[in-house]
């Protein structure tokens, strides 16, 4: 009897429940209304990067209510939400995507020029410009620990080792867990 190969991919943390599972994101389409949690948002991306999906969740949560209230209907319409940011991370945007269609409408841009190289190099990238309509926020990340130096360091590092590699994992389960503990608000900073 053969052993099976060894996986290319770190070993997974143990499942662990979620902060606040019962918080939804709500859109709509074709006057149906669609509200999604952030386990749909992690089913649909997969277990690679759940702090990306975190920081999506936390940035919609915090854009569709301001949004919304900016629309004459009072409703945010998911096909007409357009995004640009500077974060290229896959489980953001996979995020954005299930919620609101953006990348496979084409209303979804990686855009390097967002980032604030003021704020450094920790909190640059993490920046959100969502519009319905005529109506813009942009999410600016609060710099309140949630992303911590250690994890941009380690995720930047060339050929990791199993020890950093399962260790990033933790990170990355920690940053999921600091943003989802605190409401939007509390995540990102709205400017318009």
């Amino acid at each position: 009897m053969s052993t099976p190969a060894a996986s290319s991919s770190p070993e997974r943390p143990e499942p662990e429940p979620i902060p606040n599972p019962e918080r939804t994101l709500t859109v709509w389409e074709d006057g149906v209304q669609l509200d999604f949690t952030f386990a749909d948002c992690m089913k649909y991306h997969g277990p690679g990067f759940p702090g990306g999906v975190a920081h999506a969740f936390a940035a919609l949560g915090r854009a569709l209510p301001e949004l919304a209230a900016r629309t004459p209907c009072g409703r945010v319409e998911r096909r007409e939400i357009r995004i640009r940011t500077p974060f290229g991370g896959p489980g953001a945007r996979d995020a954005f995507e299930l919620v609101t269609r953006a990348v496979t409408g084409d209303r979804y841009a990686v855009l390097p020029e967002l980032a604030r190289p003021e704020r450094g190099n920790t909190l640059a990238r993490y920046v959100f410009e969502l519009t319905a309509g005529d109506a813009t926020v942009t999410c600016v990340i609060r710099n309140e620990g949630i992303v911590g130096d250690e994890f941009i360091e380690l995720t930047a590092k060339p050929d990791k080792t199993a020890a950093e590699l399962a260790h990033l994992e933790v990170l990355k389960r920690e940053m999921r867990d600091r943003i989802l503990e605190r409401d939007p608000a509390q995540v990102y900073d709205l400017e318009s």
